[in-house]
């Protein structure tokens, strides 16, 4: 057998062994008590935007679902995990369309690019505001290629348009690969977790943070559940 061949069966088994032993952590998130109400947004003074909500759509501070779900919770391994230096190289998008920022919430490793996108027939003003990254202001006119940014410290960074003041949405910026945020009616998964005790943390932009540990041992998938307290109307 060729090195190069033996190489390549070398580093199949030890995928195939990684995967043996890897588990998950999946869950859900709901809420409890009454949460506040969403008000519609006005875009009556943006009509390219208005015209793509028929029905006006609401603020996505808090996202509700069926039996009490609670989406854009940022759910993470916030210790535990080693951090094998490895920056996820696939591509992350945000996207302004509807005058919308899409997802609200958009999760990234340190150091991970990220692209910008202007899908609307209107000019952007995207600016987050974060208090340890680097802080940028900057405007995407309609067709406008994307933005690449990225940034090297880890942060929940807010992120508004000073054209269009109803918009606003999330940087997650995470030191860590394992981390998901809850849609779906709730739902995260957390794979590919070798065997080791972690701390899982979840966010949520109005309710704070929850934490909980658990134990990987093997092959095996762990339920753990958050449940937030809604701040009343």
């Amino acid at each position: 057998m060729s090195n190069k061949r033996f190489s390549l069966v070398l580093m199949m088994v030890l995928v195939a062994s990684s995967a043996m032993f890897a588990g998950t952590v999946s869950g859900k998130v709901t809420y409890t008590g009454t949460p506040a109400h969403m008000k519609p947004i006005d875009m009556s003074k943006e009509p390219s935007c208005a015209k793509q909500h028929p029905t006006p759509i609401t603020s996505e501070t808090v996202v509700t679902g069926a039996n009490d779900a609670l989406d854009n919770v940022v759910v993470y391994i916030s210790s535990g995990a080693p951090d094998d230096g490895q920056i996820p190289t696939q591509a992350i998008t945000y996207v302004q369309k509807g005058c919308q920022y899409i997802p609200h919430v958009l999760a990234m490793h340190v150091d991970q690019e990220f692209a910008i996108a202007n899908d609307d027939q209107t000019s952007h003003n995207i600016h987050p505001h974060p208090t340890v990254n680097i802080e940028w202001n900057l405007s995407q006119q309609a067709g406008s290629p994307p933005i690449k940014k990225q940034y090297d410290k880890p942060e929940f960074i807010p992120v508004q348009c000073n054209i269009h003041p109803w918009m606003h949405g999330w940087f997650a910026v995470l030191k860590t690969s394992h981390y998901d945020v809850s849609k779906d009616g709730g739902d995260f998964k957390l794979p590919n977790l070798p065997p080791g005790k972690y701390t899982i943390t979840a966010w949520h932009e109005s309710y704070g943070t929850q934490t909980a540990d658990v134990t990987i041992s093997g092959n095996e998938t762990k339920e753990v559940n958050f449940s937030f307290k809604a701040k009343p109307y």
